[in-house]
């Protein structure tokens, strides 16, 4: 899980890519949306 993780979302958007985790109508994240800090 990460950016080198090609399933996730985060992957997805490091790579570039679309799928299931991540659909084309989706907004890209902001750094206001990216919730590092949370958990």
């Amino acid at each position: 899980m990460g950016k080198g993780d090609k399933r996730s979302r985060k992957g997805k958007i490091y790579r570039g890519s679309y799928g299931n985790s991540r659909s084309h109508s989706e907004p890209k994240p902001t750094v206001k949306d990216a919730g590092k800090g949370k958990k």
